[in-house]
């Protein structure tokens, strides 16, 4: 094969990965050697110009163009073989000549993301020719826009290559499922929470999937898509997508983070410039994507280590996703050659890398969502404790006046509202201190409701008045439990001289404020005819004397 320079010392890391991929496929052949090539590039004249002498190159230039590949190889038998390209899938068009060695042309194939023909093998450029013993010329031109990488043609027989092309096209249609299901959650939990930070995942993972998709040949496959550019354009706006994403997730915001949201707007500032350059040079738009990519990598890097700092825990957890990330995302985008790899592309490599990128972030995304629905969780039950604060009675634990109130809200047609009162309450207090009159209170309050049971639901109002409310309606049952109440209270010690009450049923009256009214009415009448009976018995036994 013919060398290649590369980009940055990433290519370690990038072999361990095609390594453990290849590993991980039991009985795959990825490793099959295919014929050796011997070559040399040269790059034509665009389309509309003179014809001349193709200029001798070392690799396609990554923003495009016409590059021809010739090499000579040997066929030691009969058979079918298959012509495919290493390193990279991003080629617009492609054609493939063999000449025999003397003269005479004996196949010509061709094909690309922007062509219609079909493709012999999913997910592959890969091109069937048949071949007898003998020694063959390869001429191979391509015509693309941009180039991810150096796409050097190989010669394999069909039987090897059909196993060594699984491993990649598993780790398409795996790593795409992944992005899918993931788009498709966060793009529902943005709609139904409206919360930014999911909405911009969900455009980050849009991207990576129109991106992916085309460059791999799946939507080639699936739908007929040739737009080229779908490659790279998704990306620019991807990019600027998750720069909004990292912001929101980190809670990075201009009072408490000054310096890195200004540095994170200068960034998205830079990605809008790279829409705009895209737009008047459409075949740098994929070198653009590549420093996107590299900014928003080192970003995330530095304000996840930051606010990590800072006792962020979700900026923890993002820098522990973020650093996988960084690793395999460098390889991706630093890479031309794989050498000695021909099954797998550099863009399995970028797809494996956003993969784990997505599922790491979708566990911090769901941290942070669990977070909050503590934090909701615990915001309720301090309400409800409050709640509760509001609507019970300190002396008695009874349910209070506020209580009654929203009772009343709930209490049906066939209800009863009754109300009580002491009797002499103050008189209580007055030869017995306020400390025997609050346990009188205590102990009148827990032995009328454990009476009552939950047939009715018992009510302090404040001083001597209580209120019981029932949903069935038998005040009857509420006034004999009371006075069996005040003789059991009577009996244990209390000198209580009784109680008055006054009930009503609910469908005597529409109107709480109105049926309140009438039962306390008839509270404080049974209140003066009981005073005025005991003052018609103080009289005689005066009288008597």
């Amino acid at each position: 094969m013919i060398k290649t320079t590369q980009r940055g010392p990433a290519r370690g890391w990038s072999f361990l990965l095609v390594l453990l991929l290849a590993l991980l496929w039991p009985g795959a052949k990825a490793w099959a050697q295919p014929l050796e090539l011997q070559g040399q590039w040269v790059q034509l004249a665009p389309h509309g110009e003179p014809a001349a002498a193709g200029q001798p190159v070392s690799q396609v230039a990554p923003t495009g163009g016409r590059f021809r590949f010739e090499a000579e190889f040997d066929v030691g038998q009969v058979g079918t073989y298959v012509i495919d390209f290493k390193n990279s899938s991003v080629i617009q068009h492609f054609t493939h000549r063999v000449y025999d060695v003397r003269g005479p042309q004996v196949a010509e194939v061709s094909g690309g993301i922007g062509s219609l023909e079909a493709n012999p093998y999913m997910l592959r450029h890969g091109r069937e020719v048949v071949l007898e013993p003998g020694r063959y010329r390869l001429v191979s031109d391509l015509d693309s826009p941009f180039y991810l990488a150096s796409p050097e043609p190989y010669v394999e027989p069909a039987d090897t290559y059909r196993q060594s092309i699984k491993p990649g096209n598993a780790i398409v249609l795996l790593c795409l499922g992944i992005f899918l299901g993931l788009g498709v959650y966060y793009t529902c939990l943005a709609a139904l929470h409206h919360q930014r930070v999911h909405a911009m995942y969900a455009l980050f993972i849009l991207g990576n999937v129109l991106y992916n998709g085309t460059a791999l040949l799946a939507f080639r496959e699936l739908f007929g898509w040739t737009t080229f550019y779908l490659i790279s354009v998704p990306i620019l706006f991807s990019n600027i997508a998750y720069m909004v994403f990292a912001i929101g997730l980190l809670d990075i915001r201009p009072r408490t983070a000054p310096r890195l949201y200004r540095a994170g707007c200068a960034v998205i500032g830079v990605m809008a410039l790279f829409v705009v350059v895209a737009a008047v040079r459409p075949n740098w738009s994929l070198e653009l994507d590549r420093f996107g990519v590299a900014l928003f990598l080192g970003f995330g890097l530095v304000a996840g280590a930051v606010q990590s700092l800072r006792g962020n825990v979700l900026a923890r957890l993002y820098l522990l996703a973020n650093v996988g990330f960084f690793v395999s995302g460098l390889a991706s985008i630093t890479l031309v050659d794989l050498h000695g790899v021909y099954a797998i592309f550099i863009e399995h490599l970028g797809l494996v890398a956003v993969t784990i990128e997505v599922v790491l972030l979708a566990f911090v995304l769901s941290y942070q969502f669990g977070l909050l629905r503590r934090d909701k969780e615990a915001a309720l039950a301090r309400a409800e404790g409050n709640l509760r604060l509001a609507c019970t009675d300190t002396l008695t634990g009874l349910p209070n006046r506020y209580a009654l109130e929203l009772e009343m809200e709930r209490l049906p047609s066939e209800g009863s509202l009754t109300f009580v009162d002491l009797d002499g309450l103050k008189h209580y207090n007055d030869h017995f201190g306020h400390a025997s009159g609050d346990e009188l209170l205590r102990a009148f309050a827990r032995d009328l409701a454990e009476r009552l049971g939950e047939s009715a639901t018992l009510h302090r109002l404040g001083g001597d008045e209580f209120a019981a409310t029932t949903h069935d309606g038998d005040f009857e049952r509420v006034d004999r439990l009371l006075h069996e109440t005040i003789d059991a209270l009577r009996a244990s010690g209390f000198p209580l001289s009784g109680a008055s009450s006054g009930s009503v049923r609910v469908f005597e009256c529409t109107h709480h404020d109105q049926l309140k009214h009438v039962a306390d009415s008839r509270m404080y009448e049974n209140k003066r005819r009981r005073r005025k009976v005991r003052d018609q018995d103080t009289q005689m036994e005066a009288d008597s004397v």
